[in-house]
């Protein structure tokens, strides 16, 4: 028997799935909570911040079914900075536009 045999496929979808559940499990960290700066005096969410939000768009969206302390999007922001970063970012976390267009021809 070889001593760098394969694991059998059952552990292997094991350990996917444990993989995959810690990678959700440090990504759901990351998501965006409620806006304690309503109010507050603080600066608004300008690009970098909506570009972050936008990226971990897919993650928190999920958070977001199940808990009412997770908001997708932040509403105390800059405006068209926040919200072009916003994009740029679901861009990113979503393969853009046009990722697996072909070429015709």
């Amino acid at each position: 028997m070889d001593a760098y045999a394969r694991p059998p496929a059952k552990a292997r979808r094991a350990l996917a799935f444990l993989a995959g559940l810690g990678i959700l499990l440090l990504l759901s960290s990351c998501a965006a909570g409620p806006n304690p700066a309503v109010g507050s005096g603080e600066d608004p969410a300008g690009f970098w911040l909506g570009l972050w939000h936008g990226i971990i768009l897919p993650v928190t969206f999920v958070i977001s079914l199940f808990t009412d302390t997770v908001s997708v999007y932040e509403a105390v922001n800059d405006g068209n900075w926040y919200d072009f970063g916003f994009f740029l970012g679901v861009l990113i976390a979503l393969g853009g536009g046009g990722s697996q267009a072909r070429r015709r021809g």
